[in-house]
């Protein structure tokens, strides 16, 4: 099969690799119709090399239809339509039964001290093969897969594999008041989703980002937005009554803009051989801190920080005075998408699409493309926002694809820019 690999920094390749099968009775092999690209794998593809292999198949937001499934697996059955959330977990252990399938006790790895394993996600997270591919072993799918129904486009389904209940624990972690404020640093894929939860839940919501596309997805959808600059925390405590918001949601992480010494560490790190460039990271802090330490800045006293954006360093400078004057609560974690379902797909499933999720892609392409989809993605050119990979589509000959359109207008509403769905 075709599968995108981590071959080095800034250097992912498709390549034909051995097709998944069966290992255990509770496996099952599912055929990926639609898989995104994450703004986490950009971690992958920039900072966490050291804990990557040459040739490991990367991605965490596949759905597909099931192919084959083992003999302990009674859920599912060939042709069913399912999405594979990103956390691998067993559903029965002490975590998973009080809803931190993140934490799943059966999966946990253990060798890095490490949460659940997680798919295509480096040997922090147990290096299992990922779902930027053709077909996808998935374990323990006596429990984990989603199924779905055989209607509508993948994109109403497929963020329920990570972004979609990620943005929804982190805004349920902000424990904002009701009718209170909550800002989103970051209008990424998970920041844009957080600010439209915010919204329909009640919330004040002010999303915040440099990048004008990003600003302009989010307006559309009434959200208050605000550009990147050093009055950014004087502007957010005067629109809430000089105190901050009640609470702030970094859907940032490790590689913020504005933290040019942490950026000089992540280069460092990538240069070393990969066993000195592990213990940098285990024991140095590496992490680009600039949103982190502006919610902690703009958030009000007595409110609280939620982090979706993904941290890695292990010694990271915080300023603890300030969190402890503040009285700043803070929650954070990889998200628990098993537990989420309930509140999600109702929403998800509503014909009015109450969350966006059909205005969210803005490139949808062949596999074939992942490695130039990755370098746009991460330089936010072309108005990249969310890119959706589609296995089953083929590249011509001269580099378009056949079937699909490819980019979708930065300005246009949820079905125009979906293609008409």
């Amino acid at each position: 099969m075709k599968a995108l690999t981590w071959q080095g920094k800034r250097h992912v390749t498709v390549e034909n690799v051995p097709d998944p099968v069966i290992q255990i009775p509770t496996d099952a092999i599912i055929r990926i119709t639609s898989t995104a690209i994450c703004g986490s794998d950009l971690h992958l593809y920039e900072v966490l090399g050291p804990f990557m292999d040459k040739d490991d198949v990367i991605g965490h937001e596949p759905m597909g239809i099931v192919e084959e499934v083992g003999s302990g697996v009674t859920n599912l059955s060939p042709g069913d339509r399912v999405v594979i959330p990103f956390t691998i977990s067993c559903g029965h252990c002490w975590m998973c039964k009080r809803g931190l399938q993140s934490q799943c006790e059966t999966n946990q790895v253990r060798s890095q001290g490490s949460g659940t394993t997680l798919f295509g996600y480096s040997r922090l997270y147990g290096s299992v093969p990922g779902g930027q591919a053709e077909y996808l072993r998935v374990p323990n799918a006596d429990y984990g897969p989603i199924k779905v129904p055989h209607t509508g486009e993948d994109e109403q389904w497929l963020y329920l594999s990570d972004i979609l209940p990620t943005a929804w624990q982190g805004v349920k972690y902000a424990q904002v008041p009701d009718g209170g404020s909550l800002a989103v640093l970051g209008l990424g894929p998970v920041g844009q989703f957080a600010a439209r939860i915010g919204k329909h839940l009640g919330y004040r919501v002010i999303g915040v980002d440099p990048v004008a596309e990003r600003r302009g997805m989010a307006e559309r959808h009434g959200i208050e937005t605000a550009d990147e600059d050093e009055h950014l925390v004087e502007r957010l405590r005067l629109a809430t009554d000089g105190r901050g918001p009640d609470a702030v949601l970094d859907a940032v992480g490790m590689e913020a803009h504005g933290s040019p010494a942490a950026g000089a560490a992540h280069a460092a790190v990538g240069l070393l051989p990969d066993a000195l460039g592990r213990k940098a990271m285990q024991t140095a802090g590496v992490d680009r801190l600039a949103a982190l330490h502006t919610a902690i800045e703009a958030v009000r006293r007595g409110g609280t920080i939620s982090l979706s954006g993904v941290y890695g360093g292990t010694a990271d400078p915080m300023p603890m005075l300030t969190l402890f004057d503040k009285q700043i609560a803070l929650r954070m974690g990889q998200c628990n998408v098993k537990h989420w379902m309930d509140d999600l797909m109702p929403l998800v499933d509503d014909p009015s699409d109450p969350l966006g999720v059909l205005d969210l892609a803005t490139h949808r392409v062949p596999l074939d493309r992942a490695p130039e989809m990755y370098e746009t993605f991460q330089k936010k050119e072309d108005g990249c926002i969310k890119v959706v990979l589609k296995p089953e589509l083929s590249t011509n000959a001269t580099g378009g694809t056949e079937g699909t359109t490819t980019r979708f207008p930065a300005d246009a509403g949820s079905h125009e820019a979906d293609g008409g769905r």
